[in-house]
């Protein structure tokens, strides 16, 4: 089956299902894509707000960080908490949050706040952003009290008729329930689609190449993105006049001109000029590598037809906790004698498959499995000791492990009727929910089978 090529570049060179796709466009308007974050308690961050919300915490614990939701209208999570910091006069540093969003969409999260009281926090007005202040709690938000996401989607411009959508979609979810969920890839968003450069960044980091990574990220331009910018990469490509291009490059290449004005001074300076962005964003470059890495070894294991809900020997396996969310740091490699009671454990829901991901503390499988992750190691010429970036220790990945399916929760095909925004075609309204460090454009790309990802609104 036809995958697209930028696709294959993120390492997604398979599809799990066999069934033909609907097609369609997503986010053809921002409030086609709604996300709604999960915290493990039960706890949802609704997008349409109450006016008597559930105040979680205690009054006891009212002495440390304000609980609010953010409700973000078509903006990178990034920049929306600095504009948030800059408003109420602290550092981005000192606002927490349990996942990023999507920026193309409207997201309800949980965010906790440092130096500020709940009522301060009213005072912060940014357009389309939204801070409701909900309690406090002992400690900061994180990933930790993060369960998954509920998203309301709808694939606009379908050229097929509601029945033909309504058959695929179900021939889909039926496939994909049959292996206990969708292959865990990392998302078209991790790696960007109109500039999909974050993941060959990371690469030049951890190889240790640092003019490397800055060239990349400020000079290779993209056929997709805004002439402006793209002009403005090329002309430095060609003269590296750092000075220059500071003048040149649009304003709203934020990231870009933190950078430029470091390289204006020291133009030697590769990895001081890095630094010059904020340590998460830092971080998401060798993660995003690793997300690559990954997304091969699953692609190989698909391919190889190798199995997704059964164990080989030498494939590593994890705990389920009561939530459902796999325990990564409870896991066994499968042995011959233990193959046979490992596969009844997962068919009941208490393990999972794992696959690596590679850092300096993170080893291959062993088996068949780990003989394809070596082997696609050696072709991109990385060990695991590369992953320790001896220039910037504070950005090097340790490694860990992450699911090989990740369930599907409450699927629901809404409504299926014809798409007044695109005459004569037909929409899609679908509601699901995964767990936190899953991505629905994984399940959407299954449904819909895109053959241009920029065109489907990826």
């Amino acid at each position: 089956m036809f995958v697209p090529k930028l696709e294959k570049l993120m390492g997604m060179e398979v599809y799990a299902t066999s069934s033909f796709g609907v097609g369609g466009v997503i986010r053809q308007f921002v409030d086609d894509f709604v996300v709604e974050e999960i915290l493990v308690d039960g706890s949802k961050a609704e997008l349409k707000w109450s006016d008597k919300p559930k105040v979680l915490g205690s009054s006891a614990e009212r002495k440390r960080y304000p609980l609010c939701v953010l409700v973000k209208r078509n903006w990178d999570t990034f920049l929306a908490i600095k504009a948030i910091a800059e408003q109420l006069g602290i550092n981005a540093n000192d606002i927490h949050f349990a996942g990023i969003k999507d920026a193309k969409a409207v997201t309800a999260q949980y965010i906790t706040l440092d130096g500020v009281s709940a009522e301060e926090v009213l005072k912060a007005n940014v357009k389309d952003i939204e801070i409701h202040p909900i309690g406090y709690l002992r400690h900061k938000i994180s990933a930790y009290y993060l369960l998954g996401n509920s998203f309301n989607i709808t694939i606009r411009s379908i050229n097929h008729s509601k029945s033909s959508i309504k058959k695929r979609m179900e021939k889909i979810i039926e496939e994909s329930k049959a292996v206990g969920g969708i292959p865990n890839f990392f998302g078209h968003q991790r790696f960007g689609t109109v500039r999909p450069i974050t993941h060959i960044v990371g690469k030049a980091l951890v190889k240790g190449n640092f003019k490397k990574a800055i060239m990349l990220f400020l000079a290779k331009p993209s056929p997709y993105e805004h002439p402006e910018s793209r002009k403005a990469r090329e002309q430095l490509k060609k003269t590296q006049d750092f000075r220059h291009a500071l003048k040149s490059f649009p304003k709203k290449l934020h990231y870009e001109h933190l950078m430029l004005k470091h390289l204006a001074q020291k133009p030697q300076d590769f990895a001081g000029a890095f630094r010059r962005l904020p340590i998460k964003l830092r971080e998401l470059f060798p993660q995003a590598y690793q997300a690559y890495l990954f997304n091969k070894f699953l692609s190989k294991r698909i391919a190889e037809r190798l199995p997704l809900n059964k164990a080989e020997v030498g494939d590593y396996i994890v705990s389920v906790q009561r939530s459902g969310l796999p325990l990564l740091t409870m896991y066994k490699v499968v042995k011959a004698e233990t193959l046979a009671e490992i596969n009844e454990a997962m068919k009941a829901g208490r393990l999972q498959l794992a696959l690596p991901l590679i850092g300096f503390r993170q080893k291959t499988s062993e088996g068949i499995q780990g003989e394809v992750e070596k082997q696609i190691l050696e072709k991109e010429g990385i060990t695991i000791e590369n992953f320790k970036i001896k220039n910037m220790p504070e950005i090097s990945p340790r490694g860990e492990l992450r699911t090989a399916l990740t369930p599907l929760k409450n699927f629901q095909l809404k409504e299926v009727c014809a798409d007044a925004a695109n005459p004569s075609k037909n929409m899609a309204k679908i509601s699901f929910a995964l767990h936190r460090g899953s991505y629905a454009t994984v399940l959407l790309r299954e449904i819909m089978k895109p053959r241009n990802l920029l065109k489907a609104g990826f």
